[in-house]
């Protein structure tokens, strides 16, 4: 895994110090190698810092060039296709001089033109620069698992894997996007193209981007997206035994080729079906597979141990437990530096956790993200459907009053306010905005001592990103794949094993797979009422001992409730929350905070507020 910083200009580049800088605060991403290039007119600059994965010599030193200097890339992933679309293209006379897949882009742009992106499988951010073109393009995976920021203006392109990397060019503002604000504190994350900072954007996945030097101009376009449900499908007239006998070759393969590396690697095993499941497959390719279980000492709960242990045993893998040692509040304070477009998810601790343990005997792990999107594995899945079927023939002018009042009367964190405030929902068209972290009526309150009002977004956002589908399961799985999974599993787990150096691969996310899971899958085979996730575990029926438990669910998450009561954490939100200096409402704060010491559940909104202010106060960023 890397990090990639680059420059385009439609004239030469005067002020270039910042890129190696922002290369270099970007070092976590790559600590084992360092590159930069300029173009000899000085209108194109690309870096790189490099963890070495694939091919450790120095042929697989970027930014990287062709044998003709027409082409040169800094690329930040892994793409696990690369030995059969090399043998593909060495049958066509080219020439290879390293074993890197970095190469292997190279000569697929070369071959294939910007449709090489659907030759590739794998993980990625890149930017390749044309210089008989004269065109500078950027791509992102088809997942976003692998970040891109960019920003534009005056007909120069700026680009980084992180944003703190673009921020080391003091040229640029550093000023909150009001719309991306609103949408943070209510979705927990700025979803698409936007950014939360003003003038800054991120290439959504899937996506590509142009930038034509000659012109000055960029242009966007989408790849890649999911495909719609099969007919047959959608109609309930399928094979169950070949659907099942599909996925279970599809999974295996997506393994077997994310296995490859030339450093040491492991499984991120937590006992649960996913991370099972990629281990069942990982044992059918290699001999030797490593697999790793993290306990938190005095929180039972959330002591995972005793199921990873039944899988390791079961398919005999060389299998590590390790402890995580006791935090302080100080590790908030890290984390907000390096998640520098902040998300709302307090397990990004842990994972930060976990990721600092493993990459002490690895440098890859593979870990089960995606399963859960792709096939329907959250329980607010099976309430959806219990909800149309139960309460979708109430009027909706009834449920949106019950939805209004909720708002209005009931102290935020209140167990199932979220619920009652989905009411209001259309189950035809829409879907139950149900993990709002801040609704329109708190968020007024926050941001009632901005003198300019607050013009609240998000709502609208957010329901303009509902996908277009008469099947409501069908709605919410793509509508959490395209914003909840992008913009926050993958970042969190991209930044928290990135600071330690460690790369994550996800097997599942495979996009064959996603394409399987949409295109083939039933939603009846997704969930229902009563079940979720019921192809996959039908897998786990096969494949896994007859003693696995499918049906526990254990999120990855620490009593965070627990720490405010008193110690280090309490102690550092009130000081951020109740500084002078912070941008929210003092009032509506304090409310948060009482609410909080009376039973409800206001965790992770105190968190999203923390982490802000932390985060606005490590780069510097005015209102």
């Amino acid at each position: 895994m890397c990090g990639i910083i680059g420059i385009a200009s439609v004239s030469s580049v005067v002020y270039r110090d910042w890129v190696v800088k922002g290369r270099d605060a970007m070092t976590h991403r790559g600590p084992d190698d360092a590159g930069e290039w300029w173009s000899e007119d000085g209108r194109v600059g690309l870096a790189h810092r490099r963890l070495k994965v694939v091919d450790l010599t120095g042929a697989g030193h970027q930014p990287m060039q062709d044998s003709w200097r027409e082409l040169t890339i800094a690329y930040n992933g892994e793409i696990y296709n690369f030995k059969e679309i090399r043998e593909e293209l060495s049958a066509k006379g080219v020439n290879f001089h390293s074993k890197s897949d970095t190469e292997v882009i190279i000569a697929s742009y070369r071959e294939w033109g910007f449709d090489c992106l659907s030759h590739l499988n794998g993980m990625f951010a890149f930017a390749l620069y044309d210089s008989q073109r004269q065109t500078v393009f950027l791509a992102r995976d088809r997942a976003g698992e692998k970040p891109l920021f960019y920003h534009y203006t005056n007909g120069t392109l700026r680009f980084a894997s992180e944003l703190k990397a673009l921020l080391a060019d003091s040229m640029l503002p550093r000023s909150i996007d009001h719309d991306s604000l609103d949408c943070y504190l209510a979705m927990g994350f700025v979803p698409g193209g936007r950014c939360i900072l003003e003038g800054f954007q991120k290439l959504p996945p899937g996506h590509a981007l142009r930038f034509d030097l000659q012109k000055g101009k960029i242009h966007i376009w989408r790849y890649w997206h999911l495909p719609e449900l099969d007919p047959t499908a959608e109609n309930g007239k399928v094979d169950e035994t070949a659907l099942l006998d599909e996925l279970e070759k599809l999974c295996e393969d997506a393994v077997r080729r994310q296995l490859v590396a030339d450093v040491p690697l492991g499984v991120l095993l937590s006992g649960g079906v996913d991370s099972s499941l990629v281990t069942a497959m990982a044992v059918r390719s290699s001999s030797k597979v490593k697999t790793f279980t993290i306990r938190f000492p005095g929180h039972g709960r959330l002591d995972e141990t005793e199921h990873a242990r039944l899988i390791a045993r079961y398919f005999g893998t060389e299998h590590l437990e390790l402890e995580a040692q006791p935090t302080t509040a100080a590790l908030i304070l890290i984390l907000a530096r390096q998640y520098d477009e902040p998300i709302v998810d307090s397990s990004m601790i842990p994972t930060f956790l976990v990721s600092q343990l493993v990459r002490q005997h690895c440098t890859v792990a593979l870990g089960g993200d995606g399963g859960d999107e792709l096939f329907g594995g959250y329980v607010h899945y099976q309430r959806f459907l219990w909800m149309k079927s139960r309460l979708g023939s109430i009027p909706k002018s009834l449920r949106s009053v019950i939805s209004y009042m909720a708002e209005i009367l009931l102290p935020v964190g209140l167990k199932g306010r979220n619920w009652l405030q989905g009411l209001g929902a259309d189950f035809h068209k829409g879907l139950p905005l149900i993990t709002s972290y801040f609704d329109a009526t708190t968020r007024c309150r926050l941001m009632s001592q901005q003198n300019s009002g607050w013009n609240l977004v998000a709502e609208k956002i957010e329901r303009g990103r509902i996908p277009h589908h008469p099947d409501l399961l069908q709605r919410a799985t793509r509508m959490d794949y395209y914003n909840y999974l992008a913009e926050d599993i993958l970042v969190k787990v991209d930044r928290a094993s990135m600071l330690d150096s460690l790369e994550v691969r996800a097997p599942l996310l495979d996009y064959r797979l996603i394409e399987f899971a949409f295109r083939r899958v039933p939603s009846y085979l997704k969930a229902t009422p009563q079940d979720k996730k019921i192809l996959l575990k039908r897998l786990t029926a096969r494949i896994l001992p007859p003693e696995f438990d499918s049906q526990r669910k254990q999120g990855f998450s620490i009593p965070i409730a627990e720490w405010l009561k008193d110690g280090t954490y309490r102690d550092l939100f009130y000081d951020v929350l109740l500084d002078p200096q912070s941008i929210f409402d003092q009032r509506t704060v304090r409310g948060l905070l009482r609410g909080q010491d009376r039973g409800c559940n206001n965790c992770e909104r105190l968190f999203a507020l923390v982490l802000f202010e932390l985060w606005r106060r490590e780069y510097q960023v005015t209102l």
